[in-house]
């Protein structure tokens, strides 16, 4: 699948047959690069069941999408589009993540942005990015807001908390409407 991987290979074994005057950029592959080939293969053997990544463009490992159908709780029978941007300064800072899909829950705003300490560039509490974190970590960390890490103490949407907080059974069926109308 990974034709970046091929790509990577076929740059190292050709360094000595260079010809002379040839510009690196040309055959230079960056250290995200090298990293996202063999942390793609790890993910790809690690997903969640409920969680499935795809590559738009198989050449560009920095950018891609992941579903995540959570299959117990409040979001069960939806289906979440995430997009993940790992930015060239990629592993001292972490990936840039969105959520495509509308959705009421108190770690993500209706507009996408998330609430999850991993995704964090510094935080006090220790949680947040570390160059040891992989994509994997994120994966599964984005995987477990709707499940373990669903968080109405610390939220990002506090009305969605609020709601939760007020009328658990209201909160669920504003959850399903929001299942019905966007995450299908």
């Amino acid at each position: 699948m990974l034709t970046l991987a091929s790509k990577l290979k076929k740059d190292d074994g050709g360094k000595t047959g260079r010809a002379t005057g040839a510009s690196d950029s040309h055959h230079r592959v960056s250290i995200r690069d090298r990293l996202l080939t063999k942390e793609v293969a790890e993910l790809e053997a690690n997903l969640p069941s409920t969680c499935k990544a795809s590559f738009p463009d198989e050449d560009k490992l920095h950018h891609f999408q992941l579903a995540v159908s959570p299959d117990e709780g409040y979001f069960q029978s939806g289906r979440f589009q995430f997009e993940i941007d790992v930015p060239e300064a990629y592993n001292m800072v972490p990936p840039k993540v969105r959520c495509l899909t509308r959705i009421w829950h108190p770690n993500i705003t209706e507009n996408g942005e998330i609430c999850l300490s991993l995704l964090r560039e510094h935080s006090i509490d220790g949680t947040g990015w570390a160059p040891t974190r992989t994509l994997k970590d994120v994966v599964w960390g984005l995987n477990s807001l709707f499940t373990d890490l669903l968080n109405f103490d610390d939220p990002l949407n506090i009305d969605a908390a609020e709601h939760h907080q007020r009328d658990k059974e209201d909160f669920r069926n504003k959850v399903q409407d929001y299942i019905k109308h966007y995450a299908r």
